[in-house]
């Protein structure tokens, strides 16, 4: 009994003590200049409250610094060497997996004051911070009538998004988001503040295009623009979910035989315990689709709810209703490669089969709604983003894909257990189907990485990736000492 009190005694003191020496960095940083925001104050209760997932809102940094500058990244960088304490990026809070973007009783580095928008007419590229949403950043650029390869909610932020490869709109015709990069403006674990692009650092440049937070904090974008100074066209058409086997037949063929570079969809299975729908979202380059584009849609009879859009931002903009504020997220990915048509429909049913029986069972959840993404990922794209530098991802030119994306939104901390087992459920049996298909040669054996703006905590990122070992090579270079492996709450860690 008495070793058990002085253990408990030992503890308390150190837990104490550590407290003591985070909370200090606060102090410190305030001390330097730099924005700091206290808990009970209103910027404070705002920064934590504006995540996407209020579960990541739950946790409770002991301060939030807020750096307006690179050097101002860099003295947190170098402060955090003096104190004992973990920390945690943020830019526009869209990453649900708690400890990633958000911390508790940590030091949480905010972004938001990195909000630059700065165009070159010259060489048509723009700085852009990632503070900023996507809807912010394309503002920045409005009356120049370029647009940028960016989120497809103009609510998205840019930080995370960049650094896990960024898919878009616009990516058949210009590739990922992060392949339309020039410049990184980073901030490395020592302080130091460096340049990656084409000419120096360029193992970094190739590494922070799927790397995530491994490697530095991005402190500004220099992102190539493209011409769009013209209406488009987009919206969702809603189907009756009796019309699950046509919408994926016409889903698989429009990946394969993909119509045209300057459309793009998305189909979404939409569960909850009063409705049972699908939701597509498309969107086209101009003011209205040449005919045969969307026909294999259009044919199954949907509830169109498509227009003309002023611009790409209003399209953008109106898609931010499908933001739920206040709602707890959970997500996670898989990558099926495309299946042919003389098997497609058996492969696809499967898939959607099997999430649909694990979302039957978290129906009685408050407020929950489920969500089963198909994302194409066809050699349209994959082409463009290797022609364009390529990424870490390294998805292969001469392989159709689609990125499949699942979450369930919720209302209530008591049912975070009960989402979570079954989130893992799907991703772990998708994997399973997936490689039974490709054993019994009704998909390919093709390389599949994971998409890591999608990503669940407890998936393998790094296992999937075939340029792992040229990540590391790149981390053991700019971060010798491992500063982000260790010090950082969340994320993909690339040990």
């Amino acid at each position: 009994m008495h070793q058990l009190s002085v253990w408990q005694t030992t503890l308390a003191l150190s837990m104490a003590l550590a407290t003591r020496t985070a909370a200090d960095i606060c102090s410190k940083l305030k001390a330097d200049g730099i924005t700091v925001e206290e808990p009970l104050t209103l910027d404070y209760n705002l920064d934590v409250w504006r995540y996407w997932s209020a579960a990541c809102g739950d946790l409770r940094p002991l301060c939030i610094t807020a750096p307006s500058s690179a050097l101002e990244m860099s003295q947190i960088m170098k402060e955090l060497h003096h104190f004992e304490t973990l920390f945690a990026v943020k830019s526009g809070g869209h990453m649900p997996n708690s400890g990633f973007a958000s911390i508790q009783d940590g030091l949480l580095i905010s972004t938001k004051n990195l909000d630059q928008v700065f165009f070159n007419s010259d060489d048509q590229t723009a700085i852009i911070g990632p503070g900023l949403s996507w809807g912010d950043a394309h503002q920045g650029l409005h009356g120049t009538g370029r647009t940028l390869v960016g989120g497809r909610m103009a609510g998205v932020g840019i930080g995370g998004f960049m650094l896990g490869g960024g898919m878009s709109f616009l990516s058949s015709q210009y590739g990922w988001a992060a392949n339309n990069v020039i410049n990184f403006e980073v901030v490395l674990g020592n302080g130091t503040v460096v340049n990656a692009n084409k000419k120096v650092n360029t193992d970094l440049f190739d590494s922070l295009k799927g790397g995530g937070n491994n490697f530095g904090i991005v402190t500004a974008y220099t992102l190539q623009t493209h011409p769009q100074d013209h209406k488009v066209w987009g919206g969702n058409y809603i189907f009756a979910s009796d019309r699950g086997p046509q919408i994926l037949e016409a889903l698989r063929d429009f990946v394969e035989y993909y119509p045209d570079d300057k459309a793009a969809i998305i189909m979404t299975a939409e569960r909850t315990a009063l409705l049972d729908t699908w939701i597509m979202f498309l969107f086209y380059d101009d003011h209205k689709p040449p005919q045969g584009v969307f026909d294999n849609f259009t044919a199954i009879g949907p509830l169109d709810l498509t227009k003309t859009w002023n611009s790409y931002y209003d399209l953008l903009k109106h898609n931010d209703f499908f933001i739920l504020p206040g709602k707890r997220y959970v997500i996670a990915t898989e990558t099926m490669p495309l299946p042919n048509k003389t098997v497609g429909a058996e492969v696809m049913q499967t898939y959607h089969d099997y999430w649909h029986n694990v979302s039957k069972t978290v129906l009685g959840v408050p407020g929950v709604i489920g969500t089963l993404a198909f994302q194409p990922m066809p050699k349209a794209i994959t082409s463009k983003a290797k022609a364009r530098d390529g990424d870490l991802i390294d998805f292969p030119i001469d392989q159709d894909y689609i990125v499949l994306e699942l979450d369930f939104s919720y209302e209530l901390s008591k049912s975070d257990n009960k989402i979570d087992a079954a989130i893992k459920s799907p991703f772990k049996g998708f994997n399973n189907i997936t490689s039974d298909y490709i054993d019994n040669g009704m998909l390919p054996n093709a390389y599949r990485p994971l998409f890591m703006n999608d990503a669940n905590y407890a998936q393998d990122y790094w296992g999937r990736l075939r340029t792992t070992e040229q990540a590391r090579q790149t981390r053991r270079r700019y971060d010798p000492e491992g500063f982000f492996q260790k010090r950082t709450s969340g994320g993909w860690r690339l040990e």
